[in-house]
């Protein structure tokens, strides 16, 4: 048998296995081979199966994307210090223009038109103005306001923290359900009735981590970012106290 033949032989012996393969499986199961691909599973599924908790954790990732962007709108520089505020404040105070300075504060008000404001009515208060005061006044008021600033970041922490919670407890729920199956009537005992307890489970310990995974990395992003923001109003800080020392100087 030419070498031709051999190969043609063989392709058609493994056609033949094959076909027979199929139609063994299809004989078994009495299911056409549409019905034996593997269904898609649909959100709203998902959301069936992995019961109320699941709703909780999907609340909880529309507010972590809320924060998110939120965060990333505001934590900037020009809503914390804006060198254009910094320059103007700084520059009028020097020139001895304090009304000025707090007419441009009231324009832009953020992290560092507080604080200007804050010392500008410690300064006017009195004929005469301790350095070492101004400057407890600028700092228990930046203080204040970096506290704000990282107080905010905190909530995706604590979606990131709490979300994985809520999803140990739905997976919990879950396999309480696929136990008490079991439990409770073992003639009557279902497969599919074990298996919807632990998908339940699985979906809400899926959620968890996918919800709170995201949160925990933005958290740590937002974080060094805000401790960035809270050097640069520090330094805006300090320059605001020079002007003002230098402008109540004798």
């Amino acid at each position: 048998m030419s070498d031709f033949s051999t190969r043609t032989f063989r392709v058609a012996l493994a056609a033949g296995l094959m076909a027979a393969a199929a139609a063994t499986t299809l004989g078994a199961t009495g299911a056409p081979a549409d019905e034996l691909a593997v269904q898609h599973v649909t959100l709203g599924d998902l959301f069936d199966k992995g019961g109320p908790l699941l709703y909780v954790l999907a609340a909880m990732s529309v507010l972590g994307v809320a924060f998110t962007i939120y965060f990333f709108i505001f934590l900037r520089s020009e809503k914390v210090v804006p060198e254009t505020l910094r320059r103007d404040v700084l520059d009028k105070i020097r020139q001895g223009l304090p009304a000025d300075a707090r007419t441009a504060c009231s324009y832009r008000p953020c992290a560092f038109s507080e604080i200007t404001v804050a010392a500008l009515d410690f300064v006017e208060a009195g004929d005469k103005a301790e350095p070492a005061l101004v400057k407890e006044i600028i700092e228990s008021e930046g203080s204040r306001q970096a506290t704000a600033i990282q107080t905010q970041t905190q909530y995706l922490l604590d979606i990131g923290v709490i979300a994985p919670m809520v999803g140990l407890l739905g997976t919990v729920f879950g396999m309480v359900k696929a136990f008490n199956v079991v439990a409770f009537d073992v003639a009557k005992a279902k497969p599919m009735l074990l298996a919807a307890g632990v998908a339940e489970a699985m979906i809400n310990t899926a959620g968890g981590l996918i919800v709170g995974i995201p949160a925990m990395m933005f958290y740590a992003y937002f974080r060094g970012r805000s401790s960035k923001l809270i050097s640069h109003l520090e330094s805006a800080s300090v320059e605001l106290l020079t002007a003002l020392v230098k402008g109540k100087a004798p």
